[in-house]
């Protein structure tokens, strides 16, 4: 028995410690801008609104358990007491209290976070098409006719509103320490506005589970001061390769790919918030043909890992046919 007991506190032990491994980079309680310092503030709301519930339930369970324990002298037990309409009452009423303090903030948040933050709702945003892709993320500048793979540039205090779509499969933009999350899904466009008001590389990714190359679906955010920004702009204007649509083909194909940049975008012949089934043609223009990931050609297969040459062009996607 002895044994039994020490090898359970020994499992208890195990299961706490790999919980709490996973708490060791919270950045979402660390935020970098206004919507994720809202969203944080939700959260701390949330965790000691909860924490004070927990706190009163076991302060009255403690006082039950004392004062209606089992003994000689009580005076005030009535096993057959029952129909209380004011316990009745009192049990109904707190649980719609709790609900309401929960829900007026959230809601509040929610439709705050619909709009430019407010500090800065008087300047023009950047707007950034972000469009998914198994497994990688496209990123258009259509004001200025810039378009990266795999990360994303803006300025710091200024609003980013993010037009969210999918190629294929439905994602979710998620960048932590900026705020997030909202879905991408194929044939629409949802709207997202993040800051930054930090210099800083933030980390982004899918925070929607869409297969095997979930795990590599992620991108870096680089937050610059407004002067540095404009001078990448000018740089890559005139210093990257441009996109043509054969090599946009090619990021269709499910694969990863490594970071690229390119001085115009895929805007000027596709809009995947209204052509969803691009990506399907362009699989038949590139000769791929999906695999079931159970089967033995599937297993065999290894996706593609995509790179940008020094001329522009994508290269990676003939591992699929040395596969075949």
């Amino acid at each position: 028995m002895l044994k039994n007991g020490k090898s359970l506190k020994w499992l208890a032990f195990l299961a706490l410690s790999l919980f709490l491994s996973g708490c060791g980079n919270m950045t979402v309680l660390d935020p970098k801008g206004p919507v994720a310092e809202s969203q944080a503030w939700l959260i701390w709301f949330s965790i000691g609104f909860m924490l004070l519930i927990v706190l009163v339930v076991f302060i009255l369970l403690t006082v039950i358990l004392v004062k209606y324990r089992e003994r000689e002298d009580h005076k005030g037990y009535q096993p057959e007491i029952e129909g209380s309409h004011k316990l009745e009452i009192i049990w109904t009423i707190i649980p719609v209290i709790i609900v309401i303090i929960l829900s007026v903030p959230t809601i509040m948040t929610i439709f705050e976070l619909e709009e430019a933050p407010a500090a800065t709702a008087h300047k023009e945003p950047v707007v950034v098409h972000a469009t998914s892709v198994n497994w990688k993320w496209i990123f258009s500048y259509p004001e200025v006719g810039i378009e990266t793979v795999n990360y994303l540039n803006i300025p710091t205090d200024r609003p980013i509103l993010f037009k969210l779509t999918s190629a294929d499969s439905m994602a979710a933009l998620w960048i932590p320490q900026l705020g997030g999350q909202k879905y991408n899904m194929a044939g629409m466009e949802t709207q997202l506005y993040l800051q930054a008001n930090e210099v800083g590389t933030y980390a982004g990714r899918n925070a929607n589970y869409t297969g095997e190359g979930f795990s590599e679906q992620k991108f870096d955010v680089v937050a610059l001061e407004q002067g540095d920004f404009d001078a990448w702009v000018e740089e890559t204007q005139s210093d990257a390769p441009e996109l043509t649509q054969e090599e946009y083909d090619k990021l269709m194909v499910p694969g990863s790919s490594s970071e690229m940049t390119f001085s115009s975008t895929h805007l000027d012949w596709v809009d995947h918030s209204t052509d969803a089934e691009y990506a399907i043609n362009a699989w038949e223009r590139m000769g791929y043909e999906p695999l079931n990931p159970h089967s033995r050609a599937g297993k065999a297969y290894e996706m593609p890992a995509l790179t940008q040459s020094d001329s522009g062009e994508i290269e990676g996607f003939e591992s699929q046919a040395a596969n075949e």
